[in-house]
């Protein structure tokens, strides 16, 4: 059994900012992901995915991304983006390792992967995202629904889908941006608990990310609290346009769902051919089962991406860990030294 400083359970982004954290001081650090290759998430997110922060604000530890730093880079500009930083990076990065168990022993940790691969460690963070565990809400009907059912992870473009008729569930980014994308060629609705919140992208002629990093709010412990009920959707006028002009519409969430049929708020029935769950998702720690790192439904009990159960567990890469940019490209470098200063006093 190898011996090693650190095993980063991820390859994404969060997993390789730790990894150039750790070479940076020293560390002998594995990375494991179940993916064939470099990417994390990124290459399964659905086509025309462009990032909300400009590429200066979009960066690793290291490693500035390439090209016109004012400019909104696409899905596959961070795939390549990616793919170069695991290149780059001074760590022991294997792909196709997938981690179905870590357990604690003595001081330090046992970590095995599907493919016989078995680890100890001194230190663990776990930074494998949420993408695959989908959050499927529990809407009534939604168990029986005859229609087709997609989350948000699965969808990749419209053309499959033309003529059909959909409905987005979901307030957020990606349901506006799936919504409106597919309005071009089906019959969209939006169903939300609440009202659209929208975000200018672009403020007095600067970038919404360079106001919440002048101020502070980008990093602060403060910015999360601030946010109540959905997430702004981050505009530059066409999302809420397109909404405002019916493509999609807008409405408040069904009261159920009835064989292939939604029943809206108003008692009007409609037959709908497809129902996409952009309703998130949750932490993939289900390596973590036999540990007493995370509660009955899943969740990490940390504090700021340091376990307060399992001494030497961290975490990066979670939703609001410690600011609004926790689970992005622009925070997850903050976040790993953080929580690697913290692991290893």
């Amino acid at each position: 059994m190898s011996v090693v400083d650190m095993v980063v359970v991820g390859g994404g982004q969060a997993g390789l900012a730790t990894a150039g954290v750790a070479s940076a001081r020293g560390l002998s650090a594995v990375v494991l992901d179940a993916s064939p290759g470099p990417g994390g998430s990124w290459p399964r997110y659905y086509d025309s995915l462009t990032l909300f922060s400009p590429a200066r604000f979009s960066s690793l530890p290291g490693l500035p991304f390439p090209g016109d730093p004012d400019r909104y880079p696409v899905r596959d500009e961070v795939v390549a983006y990616l793919g170069a930083y695991a290149d780059r990076v001074d760590a022991d990065v294997r792909w196709g390792r997938r981690v179905e168990r870590v357990a604690r022993v003595g001081d330090g940790f046992a970590v095995a992967a599907t493919d016989g691969t078995l680890l100890r460690a001194r230190t663990v963070v776990a930074a494998s995202g949420g993408f695959g565990r989908p959050y499927r809400p529990e809407l009534p009907g939604l168990e029986t629904f005859t229609g087709r059912v997609l989350h948000s992870a699965d969808y990749r473009e419209p053309s499959p889908l033309r003529g059909a008729r959909v409905v987005v569930v979901g307030g957020g980014n990606s349901a506006v941006q799936i919504g409106v994308e597919l309005a071009r060629v089906a019959r969209v609705s939006l169903a939300a608990r609440g009202r659209l919140r929208w975000q200018a992208q672009r403020i007095l002629g600067r970038d919404f990310h360079w106001w919440l990093t002048r101020t502070g709010l980008d990093f602060s412990r403060l910015g999360p609290r601030l946010v109540k009920g959905t997430v702004p959707v981050i505009d530059d006028g066409g999302y809420r346009a397109a909404v405002r002009a019916g493509q999609p519409d807008h409405r408040p969430m069904f009261t159920r769902l009835d064989g292939d049929s939604v029943v809206w708020a108003d008692g009007a029935r409609e037959r709908v051919d497809l129902l996409i769950l952009a309703t998130g998702f949750r932490p993939d720690l289900a390596y973590l089962a036999g540990t007493s790192a995370v509660d009955g439904q899943g969740r990490p009990l940390h504090v700021r991406g340091v376990s307060t159960a399992v001494p030497g567990l961290g975490y990066v890469g979670l939703e609001h860990q410690r600011s609004f940019a926790s689970a992005t490209l622009r925070g997850v470098g903050r976040d790993a030294g953080y929580v690697l200063g913290n692991l290893l006093r």
